[in-house]
C-alpha cells in the first residue's frame, strides 16, 4: 500500500521561512514524479509546484510561488521538500504532496496525473 505523508507544517510570522517534507513508503520513491499543491480554506486546490523523477531533472513552480519556494529531493532518503522563503499570509493553506500514477514522469500542474496524495500538513503564516 502506497502512503506519502507531510511534515513540518506549523506557524510562521510573514517574511519567515518553513521547509515540508514529503515522506513516501510502498513504492520507490525516486521513480515518481512529485507534485506540491494546497487548499485555502473557501478556495480551490492549488497547484505549488512539482518535480519529476530523479533523472529527469525537471522541477517547475506556479508563478505566485516562484523565487521563494524550491522543491528538492533526497534519494537517499526517499523524501521530497519544499522550502518555502518569504512567506506571506496568503500562502496560508494545507500543503499537499503527490505522486503521480506512473514512474519516470516528469511531472504536471493537473492534480488528475497524480494518483497518491498524502493527508496533508497545515501551514499559517501570520501578518
Amino acid at each position: 500500500q502506497v502512503q506519502l505523508k507531510e511534515t513540518g507544517g506549523g506557524l510562521a510570522a510573514a517574511g519567515a521561512s518553513l521547509r515540508l517534507s514529503c515522506a513516501a513508503s510502498g513504492l520507490t520513491f525516486s521513480r515518481y514524479a512529485v507534485g506540491w499543491f494546497r487548499q485555502a480554506p473557501g478556495k480551490e486546490r492549488e497547484f505549488v509546484g512539482a518535480i519529476s523523477w530523479s533523472g529527469g531533472r525537471r522541477i517547475f513552480y506556479s508563478d505566485s510561488v516562484k523565487g521563494r519556494f524550491t522543491i528538492s529531493r533526497d534519494n537517499a532518503n526517499g523524501t521530497v521538500y519544499v522550502q518555502m522563503n518569504s512567506l506571506q499570509p496568503e500562502d496560508t493553506a494545507v500543503y499537499y504532496c503527490a505522486a503521480e500514477k506512473s514512474p519516470y514522469g516528469l511531472g504536471t500542474h493537473r492534480a488528475t496525473t497524480y494518483a497518491y496524495w498524502g493527508q496533508g500538513t497545515q501551514v499559517t503564516v501570520s501578518s
